[in-house]
């Protein structure tokens, strides 16, 4: 009868889990690695299309519905909401590509275009 080595982790074993790890790292800088920094700023509201802006101009841009959108040095960030949960205001700014504020309660959603 063979005896079981329990307890002890094999040299396979680890390289196996180091591999998995080093995909892992790398999958991680090429979907990161990738973002880039958009131009514009998209706002919609209720699934229509409520305005486009430029991120270099730093503006205020009220939005039907409750919300105050700024952008300033290259960002856009929420600065006031009039929903009760104010997650959008909590949002961090977006400046790069794809990244979204969005504002539930008001139907807004705000994203960074090329």
């Amino acid at each position: 009868m063979k005896e079981r080595n329990e307890g002890h982790v094999k040299k396979n074993d680890w390289m196996l889990v180091l591999g998995i790890l080093l995909l892992i790292c790398l999958s991680g800088a090429v979907l990161y690695g990738k973002r880039s920094s958009g131009r514009y700023v998209s706002v919609q509201v209720d699934k229509e299309r409520f305005g486009r802006y430029d991120l270099a101009e730093d503006q205020v841009i009220e939005i039907k519905g409750g919300n105050r959108l700024e952008i300033k040095d290259g960002k856009a960030f929420m600065v006031y909401a009039d929903c009760p949960d104010q997650i959008c205001v909590e949002t961090a700014p977006v400046c790069s590509t794809h990244e979204v504020i969005v504002c539930m309660p008001n139907k807004v959603i705000v994203e960074i275009l090329e």
